[in-house]
């Protein structure tokens, strides 16, 4: 039976004693890391330099740090409500501060999208990792404790444990134990607020060599707001509704596309019709084409997915996810999400929570054992994932860029690009906007050539854009640039086009088809009008926790946030602002951002701004 301890430095000092000053530690991908353990290890390692202690660990979660008056007064509240009682990681600060001590090392295979940027240690101990390789590196590298969040259940009098949010690595690291691969300690830290999950996350107490549980390192998990959906983010989420086959198998990558793409399979099932007439509305020319799989789901989806979030559990809801494999309608690997995802895993009935299984990300990411098995589960699966970039020859760039700085990580990426290849009528689907607002410049994100690639171009399967659907598996490369350009920025397609064609990949000749040469936002917007009009795509189709101040708020701040990149805009936006008077509306909004009664100059000209951005925020 584990020792039972209640102060997180004295089970510090017990895994130096069992263990000794040599720590290589293992921390569970974003929400199960055990904080109060982590910061107790590295508090006596930076008081002990005879202590070497290297995490190796991945996504590590920190609160959102604004960087401007708007976005403090806007945020803070939002921090405070929602992250107010989680303990910050301490080595994150470190790490920042180019803080870290000499005897601490810090390893990371993904990271928090774009916070790592020019952090030159995070940069230079980063491990370029596909999520199933993940647990082998760190065996290599002697991995002696695995510390991690769990949630407790008393069983017949007896307690057991339960991996819940990260079976992912973590069964693999005990799989290798118990074969006799690995000697570790796993270590765990209860939290009331875990979900307890069945499934071979559930483990008895003497896996364990201690745990920590007392009300003082309570605490409540992080839980990231879903963030509003786009006209852009529904157009994506839409087109690859309309390649998700009825009776088949779904993964879905974490963030807006995500939600935007279950949103659409849900208005797909239950108001059919509506679905048809919006992809209609989107790519009139083309929706014959691209748009094959547009039935409701009278089979229903099995969901296979290394991250579940809260889509997932709309999709149940909705009847869709319902084709099971063994009993279980939905794998996953590990999990994150707001409050209500987490307080609806807790208050699901047994006999539905049993539908949703936790299992390790060798059985969610891969084909390699209990291949046959997994094969017939997995018939017609879609793989949606996201990328920043794509090449007009197919290759996708998705976890870095260029210069070699890294964004992200690949993450189970490749492994689901892998697996689309290796089904039979299998495909991966990735989606990216086709452009971006760079300060006052308009770039593409596809681009003729990178100088960094996460998917090779040998690997070119399905790209999806908020203008459509490049099908590019089995094509030549003049095929494949030519449906590359057909979904690609109108303000941007002739450069791209010239490009090909001084390279020798495309004929002098080519012409972009008309239909394709209409690929603009304004178009996108009043495609999906009449929908969002009649409340079918919701900017937050699962919930949210943001107040309805705040949501009134979110699309005047992003509003303004893309003025700012014009710079030339900013004069008319400030004199449209001082001219108007606000309504009891806007009133609300003032003063949720504390600028009811400016008394500085800037406050006034932020009052400004933030007035005329409310007024043209309802106009689109």
């Amino acid at each position: 039976m584990p020792k039972l301890f209640s102060d997180p430095d004295a089970i510090t000092d017990d895994i130096i004693r069992e263990v000794g000053t040599g720590l290589v530690v293992g921390l569970p991908l974003g929400l199960g890391k055990a904080n109060h353990i982590v910061n107790a290890l590295y508090r006596r390692a930076a008081a002990d330099r005879a202590i070497d202690l290297t995490f190796f660990s991945a996504l590590t979660l920190e609160k959102p740090k604004p960087s401007n008056l708007l976005e403090r007064r806007f945020i803070a509240p939002v921090i405070d409500r929602l992250f107010g009682g989680y303990p910050d990681l301490t080595y994150a600060d470190a790490l920042h501060a180019g803080a870290l001590p000499p005897n601490i090392k810090i390893i990371e295979f993904f990271f928090l999208a774009g916070r790592w940027l020019h952090v030159p240690f995070a940069q230079q101990h980063y491990i370029s990792a596909n999520y199933t390789h993940a647990a082998s590196y760190i065996l290599e590298r002697g991995l002696n404790v695995i510390t991690q969040l769990v949630a407790k259940r008393i069983v017949d009098g007896v307690a057991r444990y339960s991996l819940s949010c990260n079976t992912d690595t973590t069964l693999d690291l005990l799989r290798a134990r118990a074969e006799g691969r690995a000697s570790f300690k796993l270590v765990g830290q209860v939290n009331s607020e875990l979900p307890f999950m069945p499934g071979q996350g559930d483990l008895a107490a003497d896996e364990f060599s201690a745990i920590l549980d007392s009300p003082e390192t309570d605490f409540p998990l992080f839980a990231p707001p879903a963030e509003p959906i786009g006209d852009t983010k529904y157009a994506i989420g839409l087109h690859a509704a309309g390649l998700v086959r009825d009776g088949g198998s779904l993964q879905i990558g974490i963030g807006q596309v995500g939600d935007a793409l279950a949103q659409g399979l849900i208005v797909r099932h239950r108001d059919n019709a509506q679905f048809h007439e919006i992809i209609k509305r989107l790519a009139p020319a083309t929706a014959q084409r691209t748009a094959l799989e547009t039935g409701p789901f009278e089979k229903g989806l099995y969901g296979v997915s290394e991250m579940l979030f809260e889509a997932f559990l709309g999709l149940l809801d909705a009847g869709i996810l319902r084709r099971e494999v063994d009993g279980v309608a939905l794998h996953g690997a590990f999990f994150l999400g707001p409050k209500s995802f987490y307080r609806s895993l807790r208050e699901m009935p047994g006999e539905q929570l049993a539908r949703i299984q936790m299992m390790p990300v060798s059985f969610t990411n891969q084909l390699y054992g209990e291949e046959e098995r997994k094969r017939r589960a997995r018939v017609d699966a879609r793989f949606v994932n996201n990328a920043m970039m794509a090449t007009l020859m197919g290759a996708a760039i998705s976890d870095g860029l260029e210069d070699g700085q890294v964004v992200s990580g690949v993450g189970g990426q490749y492994n689901f690009v892998a697996q689309a290849f290796a089904l039979q009528g299998a495909r991966s689907i990735l989606t990216l906007e086709a452009s971006r607002r760079t300060r006052a410049k308009l770039e593409s994100n596809i681009r003729w050539s990178y100088g960094h690639t996460t998917i090779p171009r040998h690997l070119r399967d399905i790209i999806v854009t908020e203008y459509g659907v490049a099908d590019l598996r089995g094509k030549s490369d003049a095929d494949v640039i030519a449906a590359m350009l057909a979904v690609s920025d109108s303000r941007l397609q002739g450069e791209l086009a010239r490009q090909a064609k001084d390279a020798g990949k495309l004929p002098k000749g080519f012409e972009i088809p008309a239909a394709h040469r209409e690929n603009f936002p304004e178009r996108i917007a009043a495609a999906l009008k009449p929908a969002r009009e009649a409340g079918l795509l919701p900017t937050f189709p699962f919930g949210t926790d943001f107040t309805d101040v705040e949501q009134r708020l979110i699309p005047a701040l992003q509003l303004l946030q893309e003025t700012q990149s014009s710079p030339l805009r900013l004069p008319g936006m400030l004199w449209q602002g001082f001219a108007r008077r606000p309504d009891a509306a806007d009133k609300e909004c003032l003063a949720r951002l504390g600028l009811d009664a400016p008394t500085t100059l800037a406050e006034r000209a932020y009052r400004a701004l933030v007035a005329a951005a409310l007024a043209r925020s309802r106009e689109i």
